[in-house]
């Protein structure tokens, strides 16, 4: 097993490679020198949002978010996340999301990534801007709907959903 424990990282941050309805979301974190890209998918970004939007409500208000976090788009992800795990850890005044990678083979990765408050309200206002910039959801099926057409399962194929 790869582990990454970037227990104090510089940024964390989300964004997206290629165009609205083809997007590729890569999860980027970066301490010091040691950059950790990982794929994600545009559901999973939108749940950790609202979970660390969720965390920063209750614990409370952060101080200064942030200042433009630096996203990548050039960086090749080292693997696909399966799974995101999120606690706060009261001790250290942090969130701590876990990644781990889509099981398959032996060598699986998992990467522990604790973020200040500050970090994770920022995460949550970039990720969910990027989600709510993509297609917007059919409203029978929730899925994306295409400009060229959308064969609703909720309609059998029969007759286009109504938008």
């Amino acid at each position: 097993m790869t582990e990454h424990d970037l227990d104090s990282p510089d940024e964390f941050t989300v964004g997206t490679v290629g165009p609205v309805g083809r997007r590729v979301f890569l999860l980027q974190c970066r301490q010091g020198d040691h950059l950790l890209t990982v794929k994600v998918e545009k559901q999973q970004v939108a749940v950790l949002a609202s979970y660390l939007a969720r965390i920063v409500q209750e614990v409370g208000r952060p101080g200064v978010l942030p200042a433009e976090v630096t996203f990548r788009a050039d960086q090749e992800p080292a693997w696909v996340v399966g799974t995101i795990g999120v606690s706060y850890d009261d001790q250290r005044s942090r969130v701590v999301v876990v990644v781990e990678e889509v099981e398959g083979d032996e060598d699986t990765s998992v990467a522990r990534i604790s973020i200040t408050l500050e970090q994770a309200a920022a995460f949550a206002v970039v990720a969910t801007g990027l989600v709510e910039a993509g297609r917007p959801p059919c409203p029978l099926c929730g899925m994306p709907l295409d400009p060229s057409g959308h064969d609703c399962p909720r309609t059998n194929g029969h007759r286009p959903p109504r938008t």
